[in-house]
């Protein structure tokens, strides 16, 4: 039977939030703006940013460039900032050459999704892509995933996994698709309040690493 495996990619595959970070502290500093300023970025930015986004930034710190210039100039030096670790490059490798089929299943931009997948190196190693934005439709909606699944020559019957950080749009949502699931906690606790996934691990190559063991694989086939 065919394996089928989602990723989310903020903050599972690559580090968002220490990537936005960095950029609030080069963009504070080249527009001449302060530390107060480079929170309220963070917290403006911290779950999605949109081009909409840098029209409040725009007039919020009375800036003088474009607030499409402001989003261009974003996406350009994510791009340059964000990176994704090489043990996980090569685990996504591992995991085709074994027979895996893979996709991006993530919310946001597809502006700024699509520069960090390239950027990365990540979009040459998978086998579909969906962004939100792009397909009208964010996770943890159903249609997100049967759109991921088309994007990647299949349907959602078939089954498969979603790997992510997000209890609520990457666990819940892939559960709801019919998806077994694989909880990215990067230290974080599972919330108690919520049904388990069913997996936990600390970060996507661990991730990647159960799936190509034995006892996963099995339980695809």
């Amino acid at each position: 039977m065919q394996r089928l495996v989602f990723f989310d990619l903020d903050n599972t595959l690559v580090d968002r939030h220490g990537t936005l970070a960095d950029w609030a502290t080069d963009f504070t500093t080249r527009h001449r703006l302060g530390e107060e300023v480079r929170q309220e970025l963070l917290d403006l930015l911290r779950e999605r940013a949109y081009p909409s986004s840098f029209d409040e930034i725009r007039t919020r710190y009375r800036l003088t460039s474009t607030a499409e210039d402001l989003w261009r100039s974003y996406c350009t030096d994510i791009a340059a900032m964000v990176s994704c670790p090489a043990d996980v490059l090569t685990g996504l490798d591992e995991l085709r050459r074994h027979g895996w089929r893979i996709g991006i299943a993530t919310n946001g931009a597809t502006d700024i999704q699509t520069a960090k997948l390239r950027a990365t190196g990540i979009h040459s190693r998978v086998d579909g892509i969906c962004v939100s934005e792009e397909v009208a439709a964010r996770k943890p909606e159903q249609e997100h995933f049967a759109q991921a699944a088309a994007r990647c020559g299949t349907t959602l019957s078939t089954g498969g996994w979603m790997i992510g950080d997000n209890p609520v749009n990457d666990i819940g949502g892939g559960r709801a698709a019919g998806l077994s699931t694989i909880w990215i906690a990067n230290g974080s606790p599972w919330p108690v309040d919520l049904p388990e996934p069913d997996h936990r691990v600390q970060h996507a190559c661990a991730a990647i690493q159960l799936l190509l063991s034995d006892s996963v694989t099995r339980s695809t086939t």
